[in-house]
């Protein structure tokens, strides 16, 4: 995303090996340029030598998979304490028995490591309830500028000390480091292992051997961590997404590990893929590192099983290897010389929209005589990438970046992801959020400089949702004048990230942020992937820009702040150069939005004082705390306020005299902003030229509760934001189009739909039927858009509004209904002063007041609740049915439902009774007299903490009732 005048984004990549230049005829169109892949376990001819590195620094494997690799802590926990308090000397803090008496106890979390030093603190009781309202500043103090830590508390080195149980003797050790967050002295038992000058880098993965260092029993560890510098380092940080952690996140995000063994280890396993262009078959190749721990030559028998999804016959291949003395060598299982190892109709894994996601399993071993001295397994998937350049116009002469995954173009469609804001990472957390990924009907995840931890990546590979990862910007990592131990640095994180990746399905691609690479940088990154083994695709830019060796990188990025609907159908403004801020649905936008989201009431009362709430409608200029720290700024690159967004409330839907009006108002605004985003995009994907290909909303959550960029909150509330991206990215979907009145109907399952209409009705506010029309039965291919299927009447009088009714059926069922409120008076963007901002500015606002003067509706719900698994662990699945029974011609316009915890007389409890585990299939609804609409949500029966299920339903026109969902 854009900071402080430089774009800032979350991350793509594509394929250096295999580019190539497309004949006529050929994938990707007439003399498009086609980077392509067929890893999901990435490799490359080139890969690292099969004699290897000294014993005393021995291989740092991937952190998971290895049976040679222990998680330190894991059992025994980690002590945190200030060097400010803790003044004694590392030789001494590292020495077995040492008294960490008063210093923070803290357990390795669902990743299995310690964490930041905030993350000690809070799990010794300090500042409870630290997100709300602005207890986080009360209790550590507040940042309000990237850079250096400039709270004296986080200003100097933390301790984080563990023991541990040397491995039996005669066995090697090695201490691996899987990245740290600021720099770090490693000491054990009493000697310094490396220094802070040495050990840095967020993602950089180290080893050392510490053979010689450790004792029969317990040993100890110690780690001081210096501070964070994201100016200074290779390292990560919040941007301007949020409050500044005011620790810098300085400490430990991934497992610090013991990796014992010998006289020979297996690891770094891994496949590389050689898949058919026609997807017949996929030959692979198995490699797996053997390090020889001993003073002599070993000798021993290394095997691969390679076994299928659903249990099939496994492909078992072996071979003899000797290892030289104090080395790792790579041994390789080619299917030249392994024909097994070439899988015909191999089973593809797709995004979760297209088909199934299933997974093959590597094990290898290695072994003397019939002592199996080590082992590694894990999970890949085979599919193909195909990442290119289509649409070349005036606009973007390069063209812009497209993608296939197995052969079929998909128009991505995802959000920027936000890990918790004190890094903690929890896998019940994200298997929630996968639910709301789907329910969203997003296809895509992107990691902007924030990578994630192995589970992370294996749930991602489970559910189907492809991963756009990559490097930071607005810091360090777009820092061009590094020093060579930098550089150093620089080519070992891409290596690190690249043999964490490249076993994933999931991930797509991987990019650069805002700028391209340097020369150096984009050669050291690419040496880094390639002793990974890792092929991308890699994409050099997230705006419109080139590197020496991958070329243009077709994207663009912006707006961040709130504009029009109809702002995202535009398709002849352009800035030029980089194409920042030209947002609308044509290209692959890495990162845009329109700004802030305001969560629901429930939500707003979790981690809003009253004095928040009374400014968030009162005060729209106010800093709010959960936007971030940029203070009462809101032009340009400075987000503090949500004075853009409640300008544009006023001027459209009115003053509000209260929160809550504020509120539902806050609510439509923007449903019709993600709606539209979304569905421009896709309405725009068949563009000869510029298509619209891709779409990355900023952002998909946020790791605090938050007031700005986001499509839910992190407590799992589903707002406005949330409901129109739902409904724009259902699998089998009419839109209308905000560009030219007409309807284009999209297909974006997997398979083939047939006897598909679509009837657009055209009403007044007042409820009269002003214009009705149907298609014929349609067939749509997956992924097809078809475009001006109808074109309603719509009138448009100043200062009217008119709904138009979109409704969806197959086979005679309604499938999808999308409503929208169309004003008389449209918005009209100033283009000459909006190009190049990050918000419009604005000749002309809609005119929607009129909906204020709409008649209170009759609305009726039922609900029941029946035992059914869900996403997230949800075990109960609520069935609500929504029917406007008013005998006039009344709307019920934006019926929301929620389910609650309640009495069996269907009184809600008091407080905070909302279920936040649920997940909804669909929501704000609008509805004529005799509609009705069934909408269901999963939750956790534990969440109802034994109370009744309850569910509200309330509505812009319509009074809050409740129904017992029995």
């Amino acid at each position: 995303m854009i900071y402080r005048g430089k774009l800032v984004i979350a991350a793509a990549v594509l394929s250096l090996a295999a580019l190539t230049t497309l004949p006529a005829g050929a994938a990707g169109g007439p003399g498009h340029r086609v980077l392509s892949t067929s890893s999901t376990v990435t490799a490359s001819a080139q890969g690292r030598s099969a004699e290897a590195r000294s014993a005393a620094a021995p291989f740092a494997d991937p952190p998971t998979g290895s049976s040679a690799l222990t998680d330190l802590g894991a059992t025994s926990g980690w002590e945190v304490q200030s060097t400010a308090t803790a003044t004694q000397s590392g030789a001494q803090i590292s020495t077995p028995g040492f008294s960490t008496a008063g210093w923070l106890p803290v357990q390795n979390d669902g990743g299995g490591a310690p964490g930041t030093e905030i993350n000690a603190l809070l799990r010794g009781g300090t500042c409870p309830n630290v997100f709300f309202s602005t207890n986080m500043k009360s209790c550590f103090g507040q940042m309000t500028k990237v850079g250096p830590d400039t709270l004296a508390r986080f200003s100097v080195p933390w301790w984080y000390r563990t023991d541990f149980t040397a491995p039996p003797a005669g066995q090697n050790a090695a201490l691996v480091l899987n990245g740290v967050i600021g720099s770090a002295d490693i000491w054990v038992n009493g000697t310094e292992v490396a220094t802070s000058a040495t050990v840095t880098g967020a993602y950089a993965r180290r080893s050392f051997d510490i053979t010689g260092l450790l004792r029969q029993g317990t040993n100890s560890l110690a780690i001081e961590m210096h501070p964070n510098d994201p100016t200074a380092m290779l390292t990560l940080d919040n941007v301007d997404w949020s409050q500044i952690p005011p620790d810098n996140n300085t400490g430990i995000q991934f497992p610090v590990q013991l990796r014992a063994g010998g006289p020979l280890i297996d690891g770094n396993a891994h496949v590389l893929q050689n898949t058919a262009a026609d997807l017949s078959s996929s030959a692979l190749t198995v490699k797996t590192d053997v390090t020889n721990t001993s003073a002599a030559a070993q000798t021993g028998t290394v095997t691969a099983t390679l076994t299928p999804p659903g249990g099939g016959t496994p492909i078992t291949v072996a071979q003899d290897v000797t290892v030289a003395a104090g080395s790792t060598r790579t041994v390789t299982f080619a299917p030249s010389a392994y024909p097994a190892l070439t899988i015909a109709s191999p089973q593809l894994w797709w995004p979760y929209q297209l088909g199934a996601q299933p997974l093959y399993t590597l094990a290898t071993s290695v072994a003397q005589s019939a002592n199996v001295l080590g082992t590694t397994s894990g999970t890949f998937g085979i599919r193909s990438v195909t990442s290119y350049l289509t649409g070349a116009s005036a606009q973007a002469p390069d063209g812009v970046r497209a993608f296939k995954i197995n052969n079929v173009p998909v128009v991505i469609r995802g959000g920027g992801w936000d890990p918790d804001l004190f890094l903690r990472y929890d896998p019940a957390d994200t298997a929630q959020q996968i639910g709301l990924m789907k329910a969203l009907g997003i296809n895509t995840v992107r990691l902007e400089g924030h990578l994630m931890p192995a589970d992370w990546y294996q749930q991602m590979d489970a559910a189907g949702i492809l991963v756009n990862a990559g490097y930071q910007c607005c810091d360090f990592w777009e820092n061009t004048n590094y020093t060579s131990a930098q550089q150093a640095d620089y080519q070992l994180t891409a290596q690190s990230v690249g043999e964490t990746l490249r076993n994933h399905p999931s991930v797509f691609s991987f990019q650069w942020s805002d700028n391209q690479p340097s020369a150096a940088q984009e050669t050291s990154a690419l040496n880094g992937f390639t002793a990974a083994d890792y092929t991308g695709p890699f994409i050099a830019s997230a705006e419109y820009k080139s590197s020496p060796q991958l070329g243009p990188a077709g994207e663009k990025e912006g707006p961040y702040d709130w504009v029009p609907p109809n702002y995202w159908y535009d398709t002849t403004h352009s800035t030029g150069g980089d194409l920042t801020n030209s947002g609308g649905a044509w290209g692959f936008d890495s990162e845009q939005s329109s700004g802030n989201t305001v969560p629901t009431p429930d939500s707003l009362n979790r981690f809003l004082s009253a004095s928040d709430q009374a400014a968030l409608w009162q005060t729209p200029g106010a800093n709010q705390y959960h936007n971030n720290y940029e203070g009462t700024k809101h032009t340009g690159y400075a987000f503090g306020t949500l004075y853009n967004l409640d300008t544009a409330i006023t001027k459209r839907y009115g003053p509000w005299s209260g929160l809550s009006q504020y509120v539902e108002e806050a609510q439509v605004q923007n449903y019709e902003s993600t709606r539209a985003q979304f569905e421009a995009f896709l309405a725009h994907s068949t563009r000869t030229a510029a298509p619209s290909t891709g779409t990355i909303y900023w952002q998909l959550n946020k790791g605090w509760p938050t007031l700005l960029w986001s499509l839910y909150n992190n407590d799992g509330d589903q707002a406005g934001a949330f409901f129109g991206a739902q409904k724009a990215n259902r699998p089998l979907h009419a839109l209308y189009a905000l560009d030219d009145g007409t309807v284009t109907l999209d297909n974006l399952g997997g398979t083939t739909q047939a006897g598909v209409t679509v009837e657009s009705k055209v009403y007044s506010t007042a409820g009269a039927l002003l214009d009705d029309q149907a298609t014929g039965a349609m067939s749509l291919a997956s992924q097809q858009v078809r475009n001006a299927v109808l074109k309603p009447v719509v009138p448009t009088s100043a200062g009217t509004v008119t709904f138009v009714e979109l409704l969806v059926r197959q086979n005679g069922t309604v499938v999808d209904r999308n409503v929208y409120w169309l004003p008389g008076t449209p918005d009209a963007t100033n283009w000459n002063k909006t190009l190049g901002s990050p918000q419009a500015s604005m000749s002309q606002y809609a005119d929607l007041t009129a909906l204020k003067n709409l008649p209170a509706a009759s609305v009726s719900g039922t609900a029941a609740t029946t035992t059914q698994a869900g996403p997230g662990g949800a075990d109960r699945k609520v069935t609500v049915t929504v029917t406007n029974t008013s005998s006039q011609p009344t709307v019920g316009f934006f019926l929301r439902a929620d389910v609650r915890r309640g009495t069996a007389s269907g009184t809600e409890l008091s407080g905070d009774n909302e279920l936040q585990s649920s997940i909804w299939s669909d929501n704000d609804t609008t509805l004529w007299p005799g509609e009705s609409e069934t909408l269901t949500a999963t939750y956790r029966a534990a969440d109802l903490q034994g109370a009744t299920p309850v569910v509200s339903v309330s509505g812009w026109n319509v009074p809050r009732f409740d129904v017992v969902a029995g």
